[in-house]
């Protein structure tokens, strides 16, 4: 017998999946030429947060693993977005902090995804959007503790 919040569940996270998906692709192709949208997450946490973060802490901000995070940095700072130094406490770690074309760049970014966002938010209608962030929120916290 199938249990009824099984069908639940495969909708909840289909439905996720697939907004994640549709909002990465419509999100990824609006950004500016040469520019990923993990390259622009990690640019906006760095200007958002107003500090310089490891490559450590940034891989376990964004769940991801230090080798892909090493790699996206290493585009950043080709591109001149971001600037990597060594710790002056311990020189086996590294810091990094977004240099002034990277918050350009971001902002330029976020110009670009602003409209889409919005025009989302504006179709749905925002009591709706709000309406849903409290049950989005739980299920992420939910899925974080489980790490």
């Amino acid at each position: 017998m199938t249990d009824p919040n099984d069908s639940l569940s495969v909708a909840l996270f289909s439905e996720i999946f697939m907004a994640d998906q549709l909002a990465r692709s419509r999100l990824g192709r609006a950004l500016p030429k040469g520019m990923e949208l993990s390259h622009f997450s990690v640019l906006n946490h760095l200007a958002r947060t107003g500090a310089e973060k490891t490559p450590a802490q940034l891989a376990k901000t964004f769940h991801v693993t230090r080798g892909a995070m090493t790699n996206t940095l290493h585009k950043l700072e080709r591109a001149g977005h971001v600037h990597i130094r060594p710790d002056w406490d311990d020189a086996r770690r590294k810091m990094v902090a977004i240099s002034p074309a990277g918050r350009q760049a971001c902002e330029r970014a976020f110009q670009a995804v602003a409209p889409i966002v919005a025009e989302v938010v504006q179709a749905i209608g925002p009591d709706k959007v709000r309406a849903a962030l409290p049950v989005l929120r739980e299920v992420r916290a939910r899925l974080d503790e489980e790490k």
